[in-house]
């Protein structure tokens, strides 16, 4: 799916539900990437849709529909400046 709007998700996963959280993270249309990481959450996934309006119908119905989710925070992508490698001017 492409779109406007792209959002970074950093998630918290209850204990256990680490790979049925990616797993189902991953079906969803909207989600371009879903990464397991280290640090202060256990999944950085990015969407990607239409509009902002969009985005908030994503992360108030849709995520919380995925069980193991805890809590979440997402930045929306204002600029990309590097892609792939590669400098950009999106």
């Amino acid at each position: 799916m492409a779109g406007n709007v792209r959002a970074i998700l950093h998630l918290f996963v209850e204990s256990g539900k680490l790979e049925s959280v990616c797993e189902k993270l991953a079906k969803l249309p909207q989600t371009l990437d879903v990464y397991e990481v280290t640090g202060e959450y256990d999944i950085v996934a990015i969407v990607a849709v239409s509009s902002v309006k969009e985005l908030r119908e994503f992360i108030s119905k849709i995520l919380p529909s995925v069980e193991g989710i805890k809590s979440s925070v997402t930045s929306v992508i204002l600029h990309v400046h590097k892609k792939n490698g590669v400098e950009t001017w999106e």
